[in-house]
């Protein structure tokens, strides 16, 4: 099958690694040849690993690899497994006879999910998923970063499954834009074509609430658990970018995200998209419009990763309620 999702941008690999002993696990993105990279943090309660780094200001140009993961803080250790993958196969950045692999990465918090026993994406995940990473389509739904991600978490309700979801577009002109994201919201996933609910807040009767009329209602009510939600993503494209550039299309990838969850961006989200920028394209790259393609593709993604998520015992999918 060709490539789909962020794996149409050539040089781009993906892949999962889902936990068996309960839902979570890690998604990692690997540039074996090194991407331009940039970020932008949104959330007041983020977990992110070397993104000083992508700073315009700083050396370091390119990185090699994205790590996405469950686990909270817990789960920033599966970027290590990543480094080990990577620095088995010489891939990073060399600095006299030794080669570093520059890997960032981001969390989300699922651990409501774990139970008594500490269950975490480790290096291990990490590494596992980075093996088994392909040009080839990725999987979507309730898979690695996305495994245990729910949205419709405010007041402390019925909750829904989050999950993991990724989209494209590739111009006449051959310019590629892609986004992949772990959707792991306190609110609601609204279609921006409709403006109607795909996934969220559940009252007693399976009807959705929509956050947007609940916090109208009842402004100084609960407004969801602190520290427990967070959406991480990447965008990518083949165009060339500066570090400068890559995140300018980080920050406007942001409003893919804002038109499609309700609240984003809260004081207790973590909401972190980071961009890559392959350089394969031969064409001028125009910075706004990759960032308005950034924007699209963020939003068609995590209308699939709700989508196409499978739930779990009292945390119902989109498919489960037949919509």
């Amino acid at each position: 099958m060709d490539a789909w999702g962020i794996t149409a941008v050539a040089g781009l690999e993906l892949g999962h690694h889902t936990l068996t002993e309960r839902p979570t696990g890690c998604t990692v993105i690997l540039a074996r040849d090194g991407a331009v990279g940039g970020v932008d943090v949104r959330g007041s309660a983020p977990g992110t690993r070397e993104i000083a780094l992508l700073d315009p200001v700083n050396s370091v140009e390119r990185i090699h690899g994205v790590t996405l993961a469950g686990g909270s803080a817990f789960g920033l250790d599966a970027a290590s497994g990543v480094m080990r993958y990577l620095d088995e196969r010489d891939v990073g950045y060399r600095l006299g006879d030794k080669v570093i692999p520059i890997v960032v990465g981001a969390i989300l918090y699922d651990l409501g999910l774990e139970g008594d026993r500490k269950i975490r994406p480790g290096p291990d995940c990490g590494y596992s998923a980075a093996d088994v990473a392909s040009a080839g389509p990725p999987a979507e739904g309730s898979v690695g970063a996305g495994a245990g991600a729910t949205v419709g978490k405010l007041g402390g309700g019925r909750r829904m499954k989050g999950g993991f979801g990724t989209a494209s577009i590739t111009l006449a002109s051959g310019l590629t834009v892609a986004a992949a994201v772990a959707v792991n919201a306190v609110g609601d996933i609204v279609d921006p074509a409709t403006g109607q609910v795909v996934a969220g807040m559940l009252d007693e009767a399976g009807a959705f609430v929509d956050a947007r009329i609940y916090l109208r209602r009842d402004a100084t009510g609960p407004t969801g658990p602190a520290g427990e939600n967070t959406t991480i993503g990447v965008v990518a494209t083949n165009a060339t970018l500066t570090k400068a550039q890559a995140t300018k299309v980080a920050q406007m990838a942001h409003d893919g995200l804002a038109r499609t969850i309700y609240p984003a961006h809260t004081a207790g989200d973590g909401d972190t998209v980071f961009s890559l920028a392959t350089g394969a394209w031969a064409g001028v790259p125009d910075v706004t419009l990759v960032g308005a393609l950034a924007a699209d593709v963020m939003a068609e993604a995590i209308l699939r990763a709700v989508r196409l998520a499978e739930g779990l015992p009292d945390i119902p999918s989109v498919g489960d309620l037949g919509r």
